[in-house]
């Protein structure tokens, strides 16, 4: 059986036919066709004909896109700055809509609306539905799926390795986190327990002493795999080893000199 619908948030829609075309401004000129008209969600409109991949005309973003429809006709105007595209229906037209979304990764079903999940810009998405997770920094989506909800397991670095689902109701970060570094290591300032204090589902690194002591630092996405100079630990990351204070006098250009580890 086919799927639910996917959920209307944006839309494309098309216009083909007979049509004259009007640009005003840096490519100021005047056309007639057969031509498909895309107009994008973000008020791009795109001018096609049958010779190439480029459009014959287009204006991005416009600041005000107008259309007016009578029939089966119609006529566009897209403003931006001193620029202006008209498009003309010069005889009855095609015209459609369809739902449009980010295109992303494929990640599997949804297991709320049996639609497709995709990864894009940073979250875990449904095609079909509202639902929406996002990412970690530095997360990677993995094959497996949750025993409870269905949904695709992550692997986050924060200065141990979790396996996690992408919804924190389900496997919170935060709470994982602080059962592997709270009381690990000690404030540089006061020599109290940084504990792992959580907001938003984004843990950091808090002094125990505070409001009297303020010290706190972010957890780098990355394994803590030895210890600075200044007896903080040094995490292993994407950009290179680094103290888990970024500003640590020792650390030079990507790498923590005198850092103990492997």
């Amino acid at each position: 059986m086919p799927g639910p619908l996917p959920r209307v948030t944006d839309r494309i829609r098309l216009f083909a036919g007979d049509c004259t075309i009007e640009f005003e401004g840096e490519r100021e000129r005047t056309q007639r066709g057969y031509v498909v008209v895309v107009v994008k969600p973000d008020r791009t409109v795109l001018v096609h004909d049958a010779d190439g991949y480029q459009p014959v005309a287009w204006l991005t973003r416009a600041d005000e896109l107008t259309t007016e429809t009578e029939g089966d006709s119609f006529a566009l105007t897209a403003r931006r700055g001193e620029q202006e595209l008209r498009v003309i229906a010069e005889a009855p037209t095609g015209r459609r809509e369809f739902p449009a979304s980010e295109a992303g990764v494929p990640l599997g079903e949804c297991p709320d609306c049996g639609d497709a999940l995709v990864r894009s810009n940073g979250e875990v998405t449904c095609l079909g539905c509202e639902a929406a997770y996002g990412l970690p920094a530095g997360a990677t989506v993995l094959e497996e799926t949750c025993d409870d909800c269905g949904l695709p397991m992550m692997r986050v670095e924060r200065g141990e390795t979790f396996e996690l689902c992408v919804d924190w109701r389900c496997d919170s970060l935060a709470d994982a986190v602080a059962d592997a570094l709270d009381g690990r290591w000690d404030c540089p300032d006061c020599g109290s327990p940084l504990s792992v204090v959580n907001r938003g589902n984004r843990p950091f690194l808090g002094c125990d002493a505070y409001p009297d002591c303020e010290t706190t630092f972010s957890i780098p996405a990355g394994e803590a795999v030895g210890e600075c100079p200044c007896g903080l630990p040094v995490f292993e990351t994407a950009a290179g080893r680094r103290c888990l204070d970024g500003t640590c006098d020792r650390y030079r250009e990507g790498v923590t000199e005198g850092c103990a580890g492997p």
